[in-house]
């Protein structure tokens, strides 16, 4: 690392960034002796055509106009690129601080040589990252989408129904079983829309529309505080554009019933 590089610097869930820096740079940069505190680093790609590496510290150094923040924060200030690059920088330093021992051993692991995984020199078991597939379906029913609410949602906040894939289920038997089980309806056609890693902890959302094919509403109690059907030029509080249970609202709205 003698190259000029970029840095993700995490302390206690927060991002050290430079909001303000004149020269547009978001995440503090230089060269690796600059940051011989940062250790052990991780590559975890490019920014601006230059390496990216990320470190997880026990308090920040000071750095002038730099400021703290949580990683929802990073995608207001720099966009999608900046807060996918720091999703991925989050989920690898979680994995590499969750994975310090062997989980079949309990010996202390240490980083493979050319590989994204962490190796135990004693049972030689390999942990790699960590990938939790979830699928979202957004149900229509004509010009009325069906969405709901969690209890952990912002105040009036609705958005397609989620949930994770289980093992031994493909997405299209989780998507139908999601929306039984927390709503108590039936779907057809299922149809893909797009994905999205979701650093919360370690999701990959998997965005589906379907069709409504029978029942009547009734939300698990323990999953969805409310649910129903909405028109689409009368929707509620949706997410924010960060996620992309929004894009695939919005995209629903933008075509017509078939």
């Amino acid at each position: 690392m003698t190259e000029h590089s970029y840095w993700i610097l995490r302390c206690e869930h927060r991002l050290l960034t430079l909001p303000g820096a004149v020269s547009g740079d978001f995440f503090p940069a230089g060269l690796a002796a600059d940051f011989a505190f940062a250790q052990p680093a991780l590559r975890v790609g490019e920014w601006q055509g230059r390496p990216c590496y990320a470190a997880e510290l026990e308090q920040f150094p000071e750095l002038p106009t730099a400021e703290a923040m949580p990683l929802r924060a990073v995608f207001g200030l720099a966009g999608a690129e900046a807060f996918a690059l720091a999703g991925r920088a989050t989920q690898l330093l979680d994995w590499q601080k969750n994975h310090r021992f062997c989980g079949h051993c309990g010996t202390p692991t240490a980083m493979k040589s050319g590989e994204l995984a962490m190796h135990c020199p004693a049972c030689g078991l390999l942990a790699y990252p960590r990938i939790s597939p979830a699928v979202m379906v957004l149900v229509r029913d004509g010009d009325k989408l069906l969405l709901g609410r969690s209890p952990h949602f912002k105040p009036g906040v609705f958005s397609a129904l989620a949930g994770f894939v289980e093992p031994g289920e493909t997405l299209e038997q989780c998507a139908a079983r999601e929306v039984r089980e927390e709503v108590g309806i039936e779907i057809s056609n299922l149809r893909y829309f797009d994905s999205q890693p979701w650093p919360f902890p370690n999701s990959l959302m998997l965005a589906f529309f379907a069709d409504y094919a029978g029942g009547t509403i009734t939300p698990d109690p323990n999953e969805i505080e409310a649910a129903d059907w909405f028109a689409i030029d009368a929707l509620p509080l949706l997410p924010e554009p960060i996620s992309i249970s929004r894009r695939l609202i919005d995209a629903a709205c933008q075509w017509p019933a078939n």
